[in-house]
């Protein structure tokens, strides 16, 4: 069996940054979806599309970045819980710099690029939360 130890830094790398542009395009989608259908509604938009990223990541990360093969819906429940609480903090950055960039140049544009910086930001912070609080794979 893989686990993070035995998998090359380049490795790792390559794969984490792909499963955070698929949830960032999972993000970004469902945000498009609800502010396509409700214009004015960006603070909706940026919650699901958040949760929809959340969700798409931590299944990602569990089973190919942090090789965690614990099943059931307690393991589960817990394991999700204290990933969604690292993903406050990132969150606060993603958010902070998707509405910085809307209420500076109020463009989908420059909304989306503020997005994107700040979920690029959020991941690396939230990479080294999650393998130290949620998945303890006992690396520094």
């Amino acid at each position: 069996m893989t686990t993070l130890a035995h998998l090359s830094t380049s490795a790792l790398v390559l794969r984490y940054a792909g499963f955070a542009i698929l949830a960032t395009l999972a993000n970004l989608g469902a945000q498009r979806m609800v502010l396509g259908i409700w214009p004015k509604g960006l603070f909706f938009a940026m919650i699901l599309g958040t949760g929809i990223g959340l969700v798409v990541k931590y299944l990602l990360d569990k089973r190919w970045i942090f090789f965690d093969v614990e099943t059931g819906a307690r393991a589960h429940g817990r394991k999700f819980g204290l990933y969604t609480a690292m993903g406050l903090i990132t969150t606060a950055i993603f958010w902070g710099m998707e509405a910085g960039a809307w209420a500076i140049w109020h463009s989908t544009m420059a909304r989306e690029v503020g997005a994107i910086l700040g979920l690029a930001i959020g991941y690396v912070v939230k990479f080294h939360l999650d393998r130290r609080f949620v998945f303890q794979t006992g690396l520094s």
